[in-house]
């Protein structure tokens, strides 16, 4: 049993260094063009944080070709509670496909309530409008 145990401690220990850190898919999106009924690929998509009455840009990245962004969270560092944007850069990816869009950028602001909290923002988006809701 004492075997079994320090086996256990083992493993625990070499997996305790990454709960210092935002584990990777603390926070994905995912982008859906509701009039083609496809993914967005390409789009452009921002993440800051409100500090102090600003805006601190934590990271960016381009949607897959799947319109994902599987790991949006910087994983050098631990998603802490407080209020963020995720901000879709609608407008370019609309503009590259020859097509208006009343929305040149979509900004969705949520709250974190625990460190390291899982999340999915996903968009589904037309050239006139848009709907996101607290994914899984």
């Amino acid at each position: 049993m004492k075997k079994i145990t320090g086996l256990i401690l083992l493993s625990s220990l070499a997996i305790a260094p990454a709960a210092f850190s935002a584990p990777a898919g603390t926070l994905s999106v995912h982008i859906l063009n509701q009039q083609t009924g496809l993914p967005s690929p390409d789009v452009t998509v921002t993440l800051e944080k409100q500090q102090q009455g600003g805006w601190t840009t934590l990271a960016s990245g381009k949607t897959d070709a799947d319109g994902r962004i599987k790991s949006l969270y910087p994983q050098e560092g631990d998603m802490q509670p407080g209020v963020y944007k995720v901000t879709f850069k609608t407008g370019e990816y609309f503009h590259a496909h020859k097509q208006a869009s009343f929305f040149p950028e979509i900004p969705v602001l949520f709250s974190v309530s625990r460190s390291n909290e899982k999340l999915h923002i996903p968009l589904l988006l037309s050239q006139y409008g848009y709907s996101t809701y607290k994914g899984s």
